[in-house]
């Protein structure tokens, strides 16, 4: 009960404080023994019916959930090309395709390791498919160390398995064992390492990570697909079903025309 009589109390504190007064309020302010008076009622008030603590709490909740939904939809249509068509960004499937799928992930994200194939087998079922790959490096430096070799991977032609191979990866990621697995995957060492310091790399790093903020990505993975961001793993069963929704407008408009 202490926790919920500060709570009560700071709500209070607030409504007074915070909210703004009527111009006739500003004219004539209240006396302090009048301010206390109101203070009381408002406690008194709030003790008696605490559960509007709770229900205040929702709103507020339900009201940002909102507001983040509504710069998500603004920044899919605003940055719809670096989305979907940045030609910088790895990518698999039919470059021409029809529906994009876009992953935002980590090397180091135990779920992401588990979408992969699924990735891969919905381009595989449909040809008309296109993935575009955004690393999303947000847990910690190791994470950043393999997305910067993924990215530098691509001057030997290397990207798609590269990246297969560290998703299969098991145990710890660091420097080590990514070089190890770069190895494995044909790729040239040494040259991987100078490529990994391009300027380029660090960029699309950064951008990759001001885009998933944008559209309110704070996890991997995330999805977009269409008119809709999707956070959280998948199977292969739900991407093609998300590929399909996003197709239907396009039908529906080809219909028309």
């Amino acid at each position: 009960m202490a926790t919920l009589k500060h709570l009560a109390t700071a709500v209070v504190a607030l409504m007074i404080t915070a909210a703004p007064l009527p111009a006739s309020a500003q004219d004539d302010p209240l006396t302090p023994p009048q301010t206390e008076q109101v203070k009381k009622i408002l406690r008194d008030y709030i003790m008696a019916n605490p559960e509007i603590i709770a229900e205040a709490i929702e709103a507020l909740r339900e009201k940002q959930r909102l507001a983040a939904e509504a710069e998500a939809s603004k920044a899919l249509v605003e940055r719809s090309a670096e989305i979907f068509h940045d030609k910088d960004a790895p990518v698999a499937g039919n470059v021409e395709g029809d529906v994009t799928i876009v992953e935002f992930f980590d090397y180091r994200c135990p779920y992401c390791k588990t979408v992969t194939e699924a990735v891969f087998e919905t381009v595989k079922a449909d040809p008309k498919v296109k993935v575009v790959f955004k690393e999303f490096p947000i847990l910690g430096p190791e994470s950043v160390f393999a997305a910067k070799a993924a990215l530098a991977s691509r001057e030997q032609g290397k990207y798609e398995v590269f990246h297969r191979a560290l998703m299969k990866m098991r145990g710890a990621v660091n420097e080590m064992t990514i070089m190890k697995t770069a190895a494995e995957a044909g790729l040239d060492v040494e040259k991987l390492k100078k490529d990994m310091d391009a300027p380029t790399v660090d960029a699309m790093i950064k951008r990759n990570i001001d885009l998933a903020r944008a559209l309110g990505i704070g996890g991997t993975p995330a999805f977009v697909i269409g008119d809709r961001v999707i956070p959280g793993a998948v199977d292969q069963a739900t991407l093609k079903n998300l590929v399909d929704q996003a197709r239907k407008p396009k039908k529906e408009k080809d219909k028309r025309t």
